[in-house]
């Protein structure tokens, strides 16, 4: 894995800018503008993938009316703007790009929007006018499973202590966070926005953990996506990376042109592959893509720790796993068990993330209430 990203350097002037993108759509009236300034390039560029990249996030706008649809214009050089959008459930969408003449299309019509710019090496960002507005017409897309979609993805360990990721995080002993071969779900820093489940493929251990890097083969295959960014005939929930390996999609490269050594389209930080799953080596795992979901959800909030997942609402439950510090959980369903005193201070209250995978909600700062769990 480490030789892999490492000796990819010479391809960082090489990247794809655009994201899932629609022909610019006839506006309604009550379209809303601003402008975003041009921005500093100098932040510290990721070490750890196939192009050097940074995020940055521009201050969430609140507008009056609801909006689907983001125009920009040209960010300058080495830039590429990204959108989002606050949803019913109080959870983010996706991030999609935007780029001139071709507007970015939320999954539904949100007051609250928020950009980004990812910017790669020799960047030189410019002033951007953004324009929102809400298409007539539109519907909502198709709904997904309310824990979000789950598809079986080879893993390997990311290592790389040390290293930046490409949301700026410095990589340190026992990580506890994943790579996606696609920004579409890239968390920012210190943030669990975009959480992943991931689990041996028994069952017999998960953890959730935030999605803080880019990676490993690919940077533009979100493969979770029933429309995927990049290859489109691929199916759904195949990496492009397991494409390669074992058909010889593209004859057997990736997006770079590099051979694909193995089929990964998941790295998984030391912490969560050594100590959440317990994997002795590079492993086919169960991954659920939290942000695909809907419904009851909280966020992860400890002292610095990985909060215990187990298999009951009891301290003497057996251990399962790990729910990594800002991961952003789905919820099942709300036990009472054993009383906990933690962040969110004492309480008895207890959260199913899955069947038989609890943890106290003295660690879990509330989203989206859960309703009782009818049974254990």
């Amino acid at each position: 894995m480490i030789s892999r990203r490492r000796r990819s350097a010479a391809l960082s002037a090489v990247i794809g800018l655009v994201l899932t993108l629609v022909p610019e759509p006839v506006r309604t009236t009550g379209a809303v503008s601003w402008t975003l300034p041009a921005s500093r390039a100098d932040l510290a560029l990721s070490t750890t993938s196939p192009v050097g990249m940074s995020v940055r996030e521009s201050p969430v706008r609140h507008l009056d009316s609801p909006v689907d649809t983001v125009a920009v214009t040209a960010p300058g050089q080495g830039t590429a703007v990204d959108v989002r959008g606050l949803r019913s459930d109080g959870t983010w969408s996706e991030w999609v790009g935007a780029r001139p003449g071709a507007a970015a299309v939320l999954p539904e019509a949100t007051t609250s929007v928020q950009t980004r710019l990812a910017l790669t090496a020799g960047a030189r960002p410019r002033a951007i006018d953004v324009t929102a507005w809400r298409a007539p017409g539109r519907r909502m897309g198709a709904m997904t499973p309310a824990q979000g979609t789950t598809f079986r993805i080879f893993a390997t360990r990311e290592g790389l202590v040390g290293g930046t990721t490409a949301n700026g995080h410095v990589i340190t002993e026992r990580d506890h966070f994943v790579a996606l071969p696609s920004r579409r779900g890239l968390a920012s820093r210190g943030s669990g926005n975009y959480t992943v489940k991931v689990c041996t493929t028994d069952g017999a251990r998960c953890e959730w953990a935030p999605v803080w890097d880019v990676g490993p083969w690919n940077t533009r295959d979100d493969h979770w996506n029933a429309e995927r960014d990049m290859w489109p005939g691929l199916p759904h929930g195949k990496p492009q990376a397991q494409a390669a390996y074992q058909d010889g999609h593209n004859g057997g490269r990736d997006q770079f042109g590099r051979v694909v050594r193995n089929p990964a389209g998941i790295d998984l930080a030391d912490g969560t592959f050594w100590d959440g799953l317990r994997l002795p080596t590079n492993a086919w795992v169960d991954v659920t893509y939290q942000w695909t979901g809907h419904g009851p959800w909280g966020t992860v909030e400890t002292g610095g720790w990985q909060l215990n997942v187990r298999t009951g609402p009891s301290l003497d439950a057996d251990r399962v796993g790990y729910a990594a510090r800002h991961a952003q959980v789905r919820i099942d369903c709300a036990a009472t068990g054993d009383r906990v005193r933690g962040t969110q201070g004492a309480t008895a209250r207890w959260y199913r993330l899955a069947p038989g995978m609890y943890v106290s909600a003295a660690y879990v700062r509330p989203g989206l209430a859960a309703a009782p769990c009818r049974q254990p």
